[in-house]
């Protein structure tokens, strides 16, 4: 498996959309920035403990992995909107479960429900995408007697339940809003990954779409589901089912495997099982307005150094663009733009042949 061509360089931060902000996460640690009801922006930096060690051996062995980044995904999820429902929160609304549980857990009252929203939001999705469809398909297969096609009925039954399940909540108003959101965190990370300074503007004009996303992964979880259910055929109903269930961390394991080869290379192989994750991103991931890309990269300029990665990998650094004064000397101005090393560039792109250097561009080169 070969390398691609360095168009675009891994950065390795990654985030989520939410109410009304946007998560990023760089390493051990994690920002959360939010539009507020007043027009300002609040971004906070946070910790990343994870649910095991960061230096952990298990961090490193393949499917494990993918779980241990599965779980840590959808707890940062929910300690961002946690974050965000903190700005709209009265002390006069707080319940009678809220103060019970403050005086039972103290200041771990927080992890606890984050914990059981979890648990509980695990359990639903688990009935939904992956016992649901077991029943459905053998229902109708009360009238079908062909193994093999009762287990093709029960892959198209779980799509179709995923992809129904995207569309309907994309029709709701706050989701809408959340997807816009997920356009800016991609469009930003691409952004980065190919070079240009992160401003409005060059973010406006970078894709929405990423593989390294969320929706593909899930997506990801739902055909390999599909596939290896089709091989493992047993005839105990209640076995069946506890298949379906045990094996999920194995799956989402497998699937994260298939994400990280997707935003590291690219092939043949990478581009097939990319393009349904990219297909999916059409319906969750929206052009975003101007204040939401500014809310996408508050919370990435306060967990990573774009400037430095980008001079780093890119032979570049952003400057200030330069202009004659009214005394006719040339002065630093509030706009930034990006300076090239030409000579190094121009080094590095000799092997290529469909692209030269001239002056301080880079341009395609004309057929003969």
């Amino acid at each position: 498996m070969s390398k691609k061509k360095q168009h675009s360089v891994y950065s390795g931060i990654g985030g989520q959309a939410v109410l009304e902000g946007i998560m990023m996460k760089n390493k051990n640690e994690y920002s959360v920035a939010v539009r507020l009801p007043n027009g300002g922006i609040s971004v906070e930096r946070f910790e990343d403990k994870g649910v095991i060690s960061l230096n952990s051996v298990w961090r490193k062995v393949p499917l494990v992995r993918g779980v241990i980044n599965f779980i840590e995904s959808l707890s940062l999820g929910m300690k961002s909107l946690t974050y965000y429902s903190s700005f709209f929160e009265e002390e006069e609304r707080r319940t009678n479960q809220d103060v019970a549980l403050e005086k039972k857990h103290g200041s771990k009252a927080e992890s606890v429900v984050t914990g059981i929203t979890i648990f509980v939001s695990l359990i639903l999705a688990i009935a939904l995408f992956m016992v649901a469809p077991y029943f459905l398909s053998n229902w109708v297969g009360k009238y079908i007697e062909n193994t093999t096609v009762i287990l093709i009925l029960e892959g198209v039954i779980r799509l179709t339940i995923f992809i129904l399940y995207v569309v309907l909540i994309s029709l709701m108003k706050d989701i809408k809003r959340v997807y816009m959101y997920h356009g800016s965190e991609h469009k930003c990370i691409n952004c980065i990954e190919n070079g240009l300074p992160l401003t409005v503007e060059n973010v406006k004009k970078s894709s929405r779409f990423h593989r390294r996303c969320g929706t593909s992964f899930l997506l990801l979880v739902m055909i390999v589901s599909i596939i290896l259910f089709f091989f493992i055929r047993v005839e105990s109903p209640m076995l069946r089912i506890g298949l379906r269930i045990l094996l999920i961390p194995v799956i989402a394991g497998f699937s994260y495997e298939l994400l990280r080869l997707a935003g590291r290379y690219d092939n043949v192989f990478v581009k097939i099982i990319s393009a349904p994750g990219l297909l999916m991103q059409h319906i969750t991931t929206k052009e975003p307005e101007e204040d939401m890309i500014e809310v996408a990269i508050a919370a990435i300029e306060e967990v990573f150094n774009w400037k430095k990665f980008e001079n780093k990998h890119f032979n570049q650094k952003v400057v200030k663009k330069k202009a004659k004064n009214a005394a006719g000397e040339m002065v630093d101005t509030d706009e930034e733009t990006v300076q090239v090393d030409v000579k190094e560039l121009n080094e590095k792109l000799s092997d290529d042949e469909d692209y030269r250097v001239l002056g301080n561009h880079i341009e395609k080169k004309e057929e003969p």
